[in-house]
C-alpha cells in the first residue's frame, strides 16, 4: 500500500493520519489477541483432565486469569473509543470570582493536573501562565501528551468548588472557592476547521513572571483573537515570538474544533439530556478541607477522604467513574458501542 502523491508534503499532516492508523492498527491487534487467547482457552478445555490438581489444570486456570485481565484491560479501552480520545490534551484552568482566594485554588489545580501528569507518565508543556497579583493564577495552558490524555482528561471539565479555612482571612474564617477547567483535543493537520487571516487578530507583548532576560525583554509573547467567536488564546512559554504563534495557533484550532463538535452535539440535543453544563454555581467535583475532609464528585457520587492523595494527583477513580457512566461517556451510547464493533 502506497500514499497518494502529495502525502508527504504537509509533513504535520501526515503525521497526524499515521497516528490516527496506529490507533486503529492497536485496536485491531488488541481483538486479535483476545480471539486467539480465547480459541487456546477452549484447546485446552478439550484435552484438560478432570482431576483440579493437574498440570492440565493449573495451565488452564492460568491462561483463563489472565484472559479475564487481558479482556478487563480491552473493556477498559472500549471507554476510550471516541474519534477525539486519542488525542493529545490543552487544558486550561481559570479562578472564579473571589480574587486571591480563588487564584490560590486555580494554582492548588494546577498543580493536581501536573502530578497527575507525572503518575501518568505523560509530558506537560506549559503554554501559557499568569499569575496572581498576591497569590496563584489568573490564567495558565497546559499542553499534555500522552496516549489517550484527552480521553481521560476529558472528565475534568467543568467547575471545581473548594471548602477550605481561607490561609488569607486573619479572622481563620472558612470560605469557598470555584475554578474552572477546561479541556480540549489537540488538532493538527487537515481538519475541517477554517481559519481565515482576515478574523484573527495577532497582538505581541512582553511575557510576565519567571522565564529569564530574554522572554521579560522581548515582545515574544503572542495573543490571537478569533473575532467571529471572541476566543482568545495566549502564549509566551518560548523565547521565540515565532514559536509563540505557533503555539497560540495550534490552540486556537484546538478550541475552534471543541466549539464545532459542542455546537453539533446541542443540535442533536445530546449535552442538555445527560450533560451539566459549564457554569458557575454547578461544580461537577467539591474538595472540603473543612469541617471535615472529602472530595466528591456530584456526576458519579464518587467521594473519598483522601483530599492529600488528590491533591497530588491520585484523581483516577474520578476519571474512571466518569468513562464508565454511559449517562457522561457517550461512548457508551448503544449507538457508540456498535460503531465500535463494526470497526473491530
Amino acid at each position: 500500500m502506497t500514499a497518494k502523491p502529495g502525502f508527504w508534503d504537509d509533513n504535520q499532516a501526515a503525521q497526524a493520519v499515521l497516528r490516527e492508523i496506529s490507533v486503529h492498527k492497536k485496536w485491531v491487534e488488541s481483538h486479535g489477541k483476545i480471539a486467539a487467547d480465547l480459541n487456546d482457552i477452549e484447546e485446552l478445555l478439550d484435552i484438560a483432565s478432570p482431576d483440579d490438581s493437574s498440570a492440565d489444570a493449573k495451565e488452564l486456570q492460568k491462561a483463563l486469569d489472565e484472559f479475564v485481565r487481558e479482556l478487563e484491560r480491552f473493556e477498559f479501552s472500549a471507554l476510550l473509543s471516541g474519534p477525539d480520545d486519542h488525542r493529545d490534551a490543552i487544558l486550561t484552568i481559570h479562578p472564579g470570582a473571589g480574587g486571591t482566594e480563588s487564584q490560590d485554588w486555580a494554582d492548588m489545580l494546577f498543580r493536581m493536573y501536573n502530578r497527575w501528569v507525572e503518575r501518568r507518565n505523560f509530558t506537560a508543556r506549559l503554554m501559557d501562565y499568569q499569575p496572581g497579583e498576591e497569590a496563584g493564577l489568573k490564567s495558565a495552558t497546559i499542553e499534555v501528551k500522552g496516549e489517550f490524555a484527552y480521553g481521560f482528561l476529558k472528565a475534568e471539565s467543568g467547575v471545581h468548588r473548594l471548602v477550605r479555612i481561607s490561609p488569607f482571612d486573619a479572622n481563620a474564617r472558612r470560605h469557598t472557592s470555584f475554578a474552572s477547567v477546561h479541556v480540549y483535543p489537540v488538532v493538527r493537520g487537515n481538519l475541517d476547521i477554517e481559519m481565515k487571516e482576515d478574523d484573527l487578530r495577532i497582538d505581541t507583548y512582553r511575557s510576565s513572571g519567571a522565564g529569564g532576560q530574554h522572554v521579560n525583554k522581548t515582545s515574544s509573547a503572542v495573543r490571537i483573537t478569533h473575532i467571529p467567536t471572541g476566543i482568545v488564546v495566549t502564549c509566551q512559554s518560548e523565547r521565540s515570538q515565532h514559536k509563540n504563534k505557533d503555539a497560540a495557533l495550534t490552540v486556537l484550532k484546538s478550541r475552534l474544533y471543541q466549539l464545532k463538535k459542542e455546537e453539533e452535539a446541542q443540535k442533536m440535543e445530546k449535552y442538555e439530556k445527560t450533560k451539566k453544563k459549564i457554569e458557575w454555581g454547578s461544580q461537577i467535583r467539591s474538595y472540603v478541607f473543612h469541617p471535615y475532609n472529602m472530595v466528591k464528585d456530584h456526576r458519579t457520587s464518587v467521594e473519598t477522604g483522601d483530599v492529600q492523595g488528590v491533591m497530588d494527583g491520585n484523581i483516577d477513580r474520578f476519571i474512571e467513574a466518569y468513562l464508565a457512566d454511559p449517562n457522561l461517556n457517550d461512548n457508551l451510547s448503544p449507538l457508540k458501542q456498535e460503531g465500535c464493533t463494526k470497526d473491530l
